[in-house]
């Protein structure tokens, strides 16, 4: 009887879990208001490419920076500069960075306010990189064998997205699409290799396409392993801590002075079993406990029968204004808190 009563108990609550985090995921409200066009003036004849990389300045000036892929989807024998610097009011402050990408991916600003890009593919004889630039353009490191993709230390197939912690040391998600490297590399503030983990796979601590990275207030690393559509922590150095679903399946993560979490889902596709069941969106919440509180949804009516649609970056600013670069539509978003 005693046994009886523990399961009928222990089911209720169960159950009683299960909804209640089923609602959680799917009823989030959308606090934000969003800026009619696309946002950020381009010079006369100059047209928006594919973005997913968008970052806030870190120099208090609430300035934005953005790379995007010259007007098309690859920036290979274009001399269009991909590195673009706007103001609040979105007015193109400075741009260069040209010639050096064939297609800039992922985007961080260090404490100093340097600009690092990824250049996920190879074309042209350029590509496969990672560039560090001053704020005014100079180019500082390139990590990575010019052009060409490999397993090495100091090699890279399609690396998506690149973080530097506070004490300086870089970590490199390396590995665009299924087919690349898989794994997360570590370097010290001078490029130097220090060392590299996961493989293939959907075992924890392993990934498929490592497509963003961010870090908490804890210093913990946030990957998002979009191909597995879940988001996976780590310490620093590399040791597995938890796995989170509740984010959707990741383009973009950021993570602001706060501790609040912002994941980019572009991909949640039924028809493609990407994900099914979930919305495509930005989804807002807590990088210290993982509740999920507010749902941007995109604005693609009919998401299961398109590809990449909405923001695949995501980034805020100071003012908790939310900035979303887009691949397929080609534009830049802002989102204004109601």
């Amino acid at each position: 009887m005693y046994k009886l009563s523990f399961m009928k108990i222990f089911s209720r609550n169960f159950l009683a879990l299960i909804i209640l985090v089923s609602i959680q995921l799917s009823a989030q409200p959308n606090p934000y208001n969003t800026v009619e066009g696309v946002w950020g003036k381009l010079p006369k004849g100059r047209t928006w490419g594919s973005t997913s990389a968008v970052f806030p300045a870190t120099d208090g000036s609430g300035n934005i920076w953005v790379a995007e892929r010259c007007g098309t989807n690859s920036c290979a024998g274009r001399d269009d500069a991909p590195i673009l610097l706007f103001n609040q009011s979105g007015e193109l402050l400075k741009s260069f960075g040209e010639n050096i990408f064939a297609w800039p991916h992922g985007i961080h600003v260090d404490s100093n306010n340097n600009v690092w890009i990824t250049d996920a593919r190879g074309e042209n004889g350029i590509g496969h990189q990672v560039h560090k630039f001053s704020p005014e353009g100079t180019l500082l490191m390139s990590l990575g064998t010019k052009g060409k993709s490999g397993k090495g230390k100091y090699q890279f197939n399609g690396p998506s997205d690149v973080l530097v912690a506070p004490n300086g040391d870089i970590f490199v998600a390396d590995g665009h699409g299924a087919v690349g490297n898989n794994r997360i590399i570590k370097f010290n503030s001078k490029g130097k290799f220090l060392k590299t983990w996961g493989k293939t796979g959907a075992e924890s601590g392993e990934f498929r396409d490592p497509h963003a990275l961010a870090m908490d207030s804890q210093g913990r690393l946030f990957v998002g392993d979009r191909g597995n559509s879940r988001t996976q922590l780590f310490d620093q150095e590399g040791n597995y801590i938890a796995t989170w679903t509740q984010f959707g399946r990741p383009s973009g993560l950021f993570i602001d002075a706060n501790d609040i979490l912002y994941s980019a889902d572009s991909e949640s596709n039924a028809t493609w079993g990407n994900n099914p069941g979930w919305k495509r969106g930005i989804r807002i919440g807590s990088a210290v406990d993982g509740w999920v509180t507010a749902l941007i949804p995109d604005p693609e009516p009919d998401p299961d029968n398109a590809s990449t649609t909405g923001a695949e970056g995501v980034a805020a600013d100071s003012q908790g204004n939310i900035y979303g670069a887009e691949v397929g539509p080609r534009m830049l978003r802002k989102y204004i808190k109601n």
